[in-house]
């Protein structure tokens, strides 16, 4: 392995069934993840970090990968009576992709909130629409927790009962990925950026983690190029992507001029080979056998 990016051994046969009409793809998921930001303490002065977990190697999807908190959207998550603070749910449909659907994008804002809750312990809300809670800690907050994983209590509902406030001027849009066509299991994520709020830390949440590390992007960049962490295109694009920013605030406020384009991979049959593409990120191309004469290896060749 040249680098860490994450290629299963199951993707060339995969590709294979797709361009041969044998595969259907299956219709995404909306999803939604956050990169949680912080500028480190006055001691180490190690600049802007970011939050990140490792899958546990069991996980069907992308096991022993690093990521971000996130997951998928609950249907619950455009329910109107959700408490609102920030930008109106039509600038958030815009800014989204969404212009049509403002149910979807509070959906996707929410999914967001909830879900750095749920597997990080921080949430992104408080009484008023400029407060944030600053504790999360204690067996009260984490009964909510659990409740909200279990599917047993809606955001809404949650948000409703502590009396809070969806800060979704705490969040700016990054980036929006999609799933290959070929996997079985397939999200349309968006990539949201925060900072944590004042009072609160992160924990270790998520029963699909057995590690969380805060660590600056260019040591996380450094380590998947040196082939020591595991990550998926989206992660080491977006951790990249953050490597020219000091500060969790300049990191919001380059938000705004960040490309909302979705990304989704291309398979295609390029002379006797099957070349595996994400437009716009030429470092992720693989090229694969169009026969299965071999095994393919992580970087494209066979064995």
């Amino acid at each position: 392995m040249s680098n860490g990016q994450w290629y299963p051994p199951e993707w060339p046969d995969r590709i294979r069934a797709l361009a041969s009409g044998e595969l259907v793809p299956a219709t995404p998921k909306r999803a939604a993840t956050v990169l949680l930001l912080s500028d480190g303490t006055a001691a180490d002065q190690d600049g802007l970090r970011v939050h990140m977990l490792r899958r546990r190697a069991s996980m069907a999807f992308a096991g022993g990968a690093y990521a971000y908190p996130g997951g998928g959207v609950d249907p619950r998550d455009d329910d109107s009576l959700v408490r609102w603070a920030g930008p109106s749910l039509p600038e958030w449909a815009e800014r989204l992709g969404l212009p049509d659907d403002l149910g979807a994008a509070q959906a996707v804002v929410c999914a967001a909130v909830r879900e750095t809750f749920e597997e990080a312990g921080v949430l992104l809300a408080g009484p008023t629409e400029d407060s944030v809670v600053g504790d999360t800690t204690g067996a009260d907050w984490e009964a909510d927790r659990q409740a909200l994983v279990a599917r047993e209590l809606g955001f809404a509902e949650f948000l409703d009962r502590r009396e809070l406030v969806l800060r979704s001027d705490l969040l700016g849009a990054w980036a929006r990925w999609i799933t290959p066509e070929f996997e079985p299991r397939r999200y349309d994520t968006w990539f949201f950026v925060a900072a944590l709020p004042a009072g609160q830390r992160t924990r270790n949440a998520s029963t699909e983690a057995d590690r969380t590390v805060w660590i600056s992007p260019a040591e996380a960049a450094a380590g998947y190029d040196r082939g020591e962490l595991l990550m998926m295109p989206p992660t080491i694009s977006t951790l990249r992507r953050l490597q020219p920013y000091r500060t969790a605030a300049e990191v919001l406020a380059g938000a705004p001029a960040q490309d909302m384009t979705p990304v989704l991979a291309r398979a295609r049959l390029v002379g006797g080979e099957l070349e595996l593409s994400w437009p716009g990120h030429d470092e992720f191309t693989k090229h694969v056998p169009a026969a299965a004469s071999g095994q393919a290896d992580p970087a494209g060749g066979t064995r």
